[in-house]
């Protein structure tokens, strides 16, 4: 559990010695399953600050959509860290202007698995270790916290934020590469036709809204293929083809940029899957090119970084 009063004094300390100009972090929502980011300006206003299992976003999303050159202050995870620093990979924020509060993560509850379990009349939750509480109007629950942790943080290897300026909690231990392996192999062991029809499946239910698009930090164009209108990309309406377009594009766009938060998973209104496309993508690039996204500040994807003696060039 995080020590949410060492987040509070540190957040104050930030804002009111002038080293950051905004802290972005969570509030409470409407309902107790739906915490929601929030941009602290004001220590005073440090006291709403929440930090807990159900902040579902990867608040990187919100580095490229503040200034430049405006000084920001922001809890990451491990995933969000790795997040932070691809972007900053891509030049979207200058290191010099962040200050990271690394905050070791036990993984993030996935809030469709209570209401499955509950159903939505939920009060409140409570984290107590290992254990999660669930008040509703039908009575009291208690679940194991990892048998509702969402699947992303099920295969997490890098719980613990990579280059916080301050970690507030002790660091976790590392998790296993192999579990997201497996679930890369399990599926790549299927036959071609048994891939295609899970990928039909899922990719058919999507409605277009674009969801998994504004959760990812590292969606952040200007202009996505899918709103160009010459040259056309891919169809733009609710079609097979269109739907289909939209995820195998995507995907391929986050070759050697996704760190498997699973922020679009959460994000989607259909509960659509799309992670296993993007891990397959990552254990490519680990696989063929030693590399793993968001480590350091300064390596750049394999596909950013073509030269002219390259062997086999733009092949995956």
């Amino acid at each position: 559990m995080a020590d949410l009063d060492a987040i509070k004094a540190e957040a104050k300390r930030l804002l009111s010695e002038g080293v950051v100009e905004v802290l972005v972090a969570f509030m409470p929502g409407d309902t107790p399953l739906h915490p929601q980011p929030a941009f602290f300006t004001n220590p005073d206003e440090v006291e709403n600050l929440v930090c807990n299992g159900l902040c579902q976003n990867n608040l990187a999303t919100f580095l490229t959509r503040l200034p430049k050159e405006k000084k920001v202050g922001m809890l990451v995870r491990g995933c969000e860290n790795r997040s932070v620093n691809a972007l900053v990979v891509e030049k979207q924020k200058s290191r010099e202007n962040l200050y990271l509060v690394g905050i070791p993560c036990e993984g993030i509850i996935d809030w469709r698995k209570i209401v499955e379990r509950v159903g939505e009349a939920v009060l409140a939750v409570n984290e107590n270790d290992d254990q999660v509480e669930v008040e509703t109007r039908d009575g009291h629950f208690s679940f194991m916290k990892n048998e509702l942790l969402h699947d992303s943080c099920l295969r997490c290897s890098h719980p613990t934020p990579v280059s916080a300026d301050i970690l507030i909690g002790e660091a976790l231990a590392e998790g296993n590469p192999a579990t997201a392996r497996e679930a890369v192999e399990e599926f790549a062991a299927q036959s071609a036709e048994e891939r295609h029809d899970w990928f039909q499946k899922e990719a058919e239910r999507c409605i277009r809204c674009y969801a998994c698009r504004e959760a990812c930090p590292m969606c952040y164009c200007t202009e996505c293929f899918v709103d160009h209108i010459e040259p056309r990309w891919t169809e733009s309406g609710a079609t097979p083809a269109g739907m289909q377009g939209w995820h195998i594009v995507r995907a391929f766009h986050q070759t050697g940029r996704c760190t498997s938060c699973g922020a679009c998973e959460r994000a989607c209104p259909m509960d659509i899957k799309m992670t296993y496309l993007t891990e397959k993508l990552n254990q490519d690039m680990k696989n063929k090119y030693n590399f793993e996204v968001g480590l350091d500040t300064q390596t750049q994807p394999p596909f950013a970084t073509v030269t002219l003696d390259d062997k086999n060039r733009f092949t995956v």
